[in-house]
């Protein structure tokens, strides 16, 4: 069962969906962050590392020194608890999202 029910801040989510498909460092968690999100969400190299302390110690993440890990950058991974808490973040965004379309009908594109 998960630790938390507190929802994960943007950052802490898209470091642990960047995680989801298997270990990665933070440069490449950067890129792919800013990729998915059309540039809209840019995680800094200080914001990174402080999220990686905190989620090291929450047990979302582990260093990773297995294999693919080559040119010796710190690698991450995601826990099985990180995977529940990010599964139960997906399931609340999409309540959130169903809430304001019973609501609101149609969400208009920008």
């Amino acid at each position: 069962m998960a630790k938390s029910n507190e929802p994960l801040t943007e950052s802490y989510f898209y470091i642990l969906l960047c995680l989801f498909n298997g270990p990665n460092h933070g440069y490449a968690i950067m890129q792919e962050t800013a990729a998915l999100t059309d540039d809209r969400v840019k995680i800094g190299a200080g914001t990174m590392y402080g999220a990686f302390t905190n989620l090291l110690k929450k047990e979302y993440i582990i260093e990773y020194s297995g294999e693919g890990n080559e040119d010796r950058r710190k690698l991450y991974k995601l826990t099985d608890l990180g995977k529940e808490i990010l599964q139960g973040e997906v399931r609340r965004l999409n309540q959130l999202t169903k809430n304001a379309v019973e609501v609101m009908g149609t969400i208009q594109p920008k």
